[in-house]
């Protein structure tokens, strides 16, 4: 079913540009043919329907390629996390039970550390040119084979198994099927459109639903993708520049690192016409000078979550216009998708009064299947029929969901609950912050306090006070820092962009229990 977007995409483009990636450039036919050609190969290889395929790698037009081509042999793709360390990849080896391994030339080097979970697979495929020693070799993998027959596969047959960030605990497989995958880039495609044909940029990790959910929709629509192998400000705009980039995914963080590269401004970026953004909240200081910046590129966002595949809210880019964002409909995740049904709940999973605070809850067809060797985790996140999210957030009377943080990271102090969203939105407003954190820290006297982590800009220097400060002319006292650290080095992210505020917390919590009256 996932197919069918390639095989239209073909059809209707048959002299379309599908990938251009380091000097490679092919058009959709030849992508189709080499596709098939792997599929045949994986079979050849010992994989069978329904068997997993995992792939180790930076982004590339290979990467592509072997998303269709393991649905095109019937099996399910594995995507991991290349954030991870090797005992965290051996696990999700290990756990989703994979056949066969595709790895590039940046994580060869982890091989020998994976070797145990790597002894009964069938085969390791390398992506790159020159294969080390043991390795089968992408290339003449395909040449060696002629176009297999699709497998037929149902929109109910798994398609991916799609592992969280694994932030906190063992990372949980997300079971996605191709009528998720599907529906979702359906859902996505819209906001693209069929004119002009689009160029996509992934720059974002190909391995995170963030960046698929548009690799699928701008195959369907039949547009052309561009690569970079990792996230780098000047590589990013270079290429928009370059190839007449159209539409990009990027996660606010590296929105502000390409604002502050000190030519930025001498980019062509007259074809970028929409930025979505996502993973985090965008300060309302980076908008607008990403605005101001580029005055004729729009900026869409929404919310989702990998068991979403991901989408479950869209905001369109008319509400992050300028005259919106004084009105407050740009802090919006936006209404309920295509497909999806959203409600916000309490404890009991009851509907709460519309600006009333809950949990987040979906129903949609892109919901999924369950968490793969996890059925007690599956029961929990889908009961009663629908996904419980873990954020909390509000609605407006006209259904546009306001997320207020998760909930695992709200902070109780001296009884008030304080979402860290607030107070990090509060801060990202001082001028001379280039990313903040906010997250709670034992304390004798009110249970939690508040404790903000902040990166000044470069050249900028910032005294824990005035951060401190700033937020007291803006805030309640009680959602206000009480403590500041100022750090030169940035926040660490996971591979989806997502600041760590598990690693930021650990320290502070070391030989401490959370337990907050």
């Amino acid at each position: 079913m996932l197919i069918q977007g390639l095989l239209r995409a073909a059809q209707t483009r048959p002299n379309g540009l599908s990938t251009h990636f380091e000097g490679r450039t092919r058009a959709w036919p030849q992508t189709v043919d080499r596709v098939a050609r792997l599929a045949a190969a994986l079979r050849r290889l010992g994989v069978a329907p329904g068997d997993r395929v995992a792939i180790l790698a930076l982004n590339s037009d290979r990467y592509l390629e072997h998303f269709y081509a393991v649905a095109w042999a019937g099996a399910v793709t594995v995507p991991i996390n290349t954030r991870l360390a090797a005992p965290e990849i051996a696990y999700i080896l290990s756990d989703s039970g994979a056949v066969v391994l595709l790895v590039d030339d940046a994580f060869v080097p982890m091989l020998d550390r994976l070797r145990d979970v790597l002894a009964p697979m069938r085969a390791i495929v390398h992506l790159g040119t020159a294969p080390p020693a043991g390795l089968a070799a992408y290339e003449a993998l395909i040449a060696a084979e002629t176009a297999a027959a699709q497998a037929l596969r149902s929109g109910d047959d798994l398609a991916g198994i799609f592992y969280t960030g694994g932030t906190t605990g063992k990372a949980k497989g997300v079971m996605l099927s191709h009528a998720n995958l599907v529906i979702n880039a359906m859902n996505a495609a819209p906001s693209i459109g069929l004119e002009p044909t689009p160029m996509f940029l992934h720059a974002a990790p190909m391995f995170h639903l963030g960046d698929g959910a548009w690799t699928f929709a701008v195959t369907m629509l039949g547009g052309s993708h561009c690569f970079i192998p990792r996230f780098d400000a000047e590589a990013c705009l270079r290429t928009i520049a370059d190839h007449g980039v159209t539409d990009t995914m990027l996660v606010p963080t590296m929105i502000a690192l390409m604002l502050n590269l000190p030519d930025v401004a001498r980019y062509d970026t007259s074809r970028l016409r929409q930025i979505v953004f996502g993973a985090a909240p965008m300060p309302e200081a980076i908008l607008r000078r990403a605005l101001d910046l580029w005055p004729d590129t729009r900026f869409m966002t929404g919310w989702g979550m990998t068991e979403l595949s991901p989408i479950g809210t869209v905001l369109p880019a008319r509400y992050t216009a300028p005259e919106h964002i004084a009105g407050g409909r740009y802090r919006s995740c936006g209404q309920a998708a295509l497909s999806a049904t959203v409600l916000i709940v309490d404890e009991n999973d009851r509907e709460v009064p519309r600006g009333t605070v809950g949990e987040l809850i979906v129903r949609s067809p892109t919901v999924m299947q369950g968490y793969w060797n996890n059925p007690e985790a599956t029961a929990e996140a889908l009961r009663g029929g629908w996904l419980h999210s873990g954020d909390a957030a509000w609605m407006d009377d006209e259904g546009f969901v306001f997320i207020v943080d998760r909930i695992k990271d709200m902070i109780i102090t001296g009884g008030e609950n304080v979402y860290p969203a607030e107070t990090e939105s509060a801060i990202s407003t001082l001028a001379g912050v280039a990313e903040c954190a906010v997250i709670g820290i034992p304390d004798d006297r009110w249970g939690e306090a508040v404790h903000a982590v902040v990166v000044p800009r470069p050249g900028c220097q910032l005294e824990p006070e005035q951060v401190i400060d700033h937020c007291r002319q803006r805030l309640a006292r009680y959602k206000c820092p009480r403590s500041v650290e100022i750090r030169q080095d940035p926040l660490p992210l996971t591979g989806a962009g997502k600041i760590q505020k598990a690693q930021l917390r650990a320290p502070h919590w070391t030989g401490r229990s959370k337990g907050v009256n």
